[in-house]
């Protein structure tokens, strides 16, 4: 059998083939076999540890390269539930205090109001009840920017699934605090207490896609990077329910609606534990391959997992001159030039879109459309569902379609419903159809954006960068995030005030300067290993990437393909 191989390999002459010298210099002649494993593949052993084509078999068994496709990974119980658990209890909470306290913000500053006049014996003036709603409202992406800031050196010291289990400590004292604060009769806490919920979300919106990234298989990557802003949209959805006057939106209701934010985390505080950390994180970070094999060989459902771990030793070696980046060295280093600025200009576009203006104007827009003001609550809860929805749509096509087809058409859509949304704000006192055409603009804006600019740039995070930069990358996009969404609630009363309807106009040009940066620059991604997309930045940041016979002789052989090649050269 065995001479019936060499055969087969000697007689070859295709430039796929090992033993073509011509194309492949380094690969020599498949005369000279000095191990087992060059035995049956035609290659020296430093060879078969590198990602060079792979040859076929006798038997069509092709050997799975870092170029190749590989087995394709599946979706197994344990990546499934630590997905599960890692959203719900991190991105779910995110989502929740984004809405929780707009449908109780009547009764909220009525507590405002009362707890001062028994404090001072005189109403609270309504310029300062004013200040200390703001300070409520703005104090949730003040905090986010602020958990932005702590990504890098949490995640590298504690690593991603450490972060995530400290930082449900943020929530449940949060939790206890704002449930608490009218028995304790003060306000102060509950301003307080969302600066700490924005810290936890901070964290949360960076931590869940870089874990569930760097968990996750090629194939799967974009699916599973969707799930976070899937569970962000969930607790949207949870607290607008949850809001309505008829459950916990009312006077004796809204201590217990800003409460129950605690429970997530403490389930993810339970039962995370019992989940493996991020492979890549243990592997490169923390040099346990006994580790990460286990943990990869218990996510993927199959013991074989030497393709996966020699990957990430190709990375690490790639990597190791650089060392870990820190947030200005990331700024300097010219390899990652154009990844910095394409984070940059997608998180910035996803929050500059006007996601938060059309939110603003939907009640209004409703108003004009007829419907009474008793059911607007309703029709609140019917956009948060269909943002649900959308988003769960993303999950099951983005690995079919890409994560630029979503990006391009999740902008377009958003800037043609800006456009259309002016006019017909505009119109639709003289023309009477128009208030139900702005209704169409504000869901096809919602589906635009939740197919597209939300989900996805997260994921774009974690493939353009790789393991030594990807902490520095998230605590920049996050900051960028928290930075712009703080910026836009700030100043789009301003703008509405100034200039009504056509501020929709300046959320069209960001939407479409977006998408244009998107098309000329972002590359697709999809199904693509993270050293594959850093080849394909590599040539636009006009750098070479070290790869030469001498990393790949250095990368310790598998303990699977160890045996794999003694059985073979026993037959």
């Amino acid at each position: 059998m065995m001479l019936q191989l060499l055969g087969n390999i000697s007689s070859c002459t295709s430039p796929s083939c090992p033993g073509a010298a011509a194309p492949w210099p380094l690969l020599g002649r498949v005369r000279a076999f000095p191990c087992p494993v060059a035995a049956l593949t035609g290659r020296t052993c430093a060879q078969t540890r590198g990602s060079q084509p792979s040859m076929k078999l006798k038997r069509g068994k092709q050997e799975s390269s870092e170029g190749s496709e590989g087995p394709k990974g599946k979706m197994t119980l344990p990546l499934a539930l630590v997905a599960l658990i890692s959203a719900f209890g991190s991105s779910f909470q995110y989502g929740y205090n984004v809405s929780v306290i707009n449908s109780p913000a009547p009764y909220m500053q009525e507590f405002y109001n009362r707890t001062y006049l028994d404090r001072t014996g005189v109403p609270m003036d309504g310029s300062f009840q004013t200040l200390l709603w703001s300070l409520t409202v703005s104090m949730f992406p003040l905090g986010g920017l602020f958990g932005s800031l702590m990504v890098w050196p949490m995640v590298n010291n504690c690593g991603r699934k450490g972060t995530l289990l400290i930082n449900n400590l943020f929530s449940i004292a949060a939790a206890i605090l704002m449930g608490t604060s009218e028995l304790a009769k003060t306000f102060e806490v509950i301003i307080l207490s969302r600066v700490v919920m924005g810290i936890f979300a901070g964290l949360a919106s960076n931590v869940v896609p870089m874990f569930l990234g760097e968990m996750s298989p090629k194939n799967l990557r974009g699916a599973i990077g969707v799930v976070p802003q899937l569970f962000i949209t969930i607790g949207i959805l949870a607290a607008q329910i949850l809001g309505l006057n008829s459950i916990l939106g009312n006077a004796e209701g809204w201590p217990v609606l800003l409460g129950l934010t605690g429970i997530p985390s403490l389930i993810q505080l339970l039962t995370l534990p019992f989940f493996p950390e991020s492979p890549r994180y243990l592997l490169i970070q923390k040099g346990n391959e006994e580790q990460a094999r286990r943990a990869l060989q218990r996510l993927r459902g199959w013991e074989d997992v030497d393709d996966e771990i020699q990957e990430m030793y190709q990375e690490d070696r790639s990597e190791k001159e650089e060392g870990q980046f820190s947030v200005l060295s990331l700024f300097t280093f010219r390899g990652l030039r154009w990844q910095l600025i394409s984070i940059i200009v997608m998180m910035a576009g996803q929050q500059l879109s006007g996601v938060n203006g059309v939110f603003y104007y939907a009640d209004r827009i409703f108003e004009s459309a007829g419907v009474q003001s008793s059911s607007i609550q309703y029709v609140t809860v019917s956009i948060g569902a269909i943002n649900v929805v959308m988003t769960l749509l993303a999950v099951f096509i983005v690995e079919s379609l890409g994560r630029r087809i979503l990006l391009l058409a999740g902008f377009l859509l958003c800037s043609a419903s800006c456009a259309i949304l002016t006019l017909a704000l505009n119109l639709q006192n003289t023309v009477s159809w128009m208030s139900y055409l702005s209704i169409v603009c504000v869901i096809a804006y919602i589906i635009g954006h939740a197919i597209g600019p939300s989900p996805i740039p997260a994921v774009m995070i974690t493939e353009m960068f790789l393991q030594s930069s990807r902490p520095a990358a998230f605590m920049v996009g996050g900051s960028v995030h928290w930075l712009s969404n703080f910026t836009v609630g700030l100043v789009f009363l301003y703008m509405e005030a100034g200039l009504g309807p056509y501020s929709f106009l300046i959320f069209c040009a960001i939407c479409v300067a977006t998408m244009l940066y998107i098309f000329f620059v972002v590359p697709e991604t999809k199904n693509k290993t993270f050293m594959e997309i850093n080849r394909i930045m590599a040539k636009r940041n006009k750098v070479e990437i070290q790869e030469t016979k001498e990393l790949k002789d250095s990368y310790p052989l598998g303990k699977q393909e160890e045996k794999k090649a003694l059985s073979s050269s026993e037959m």
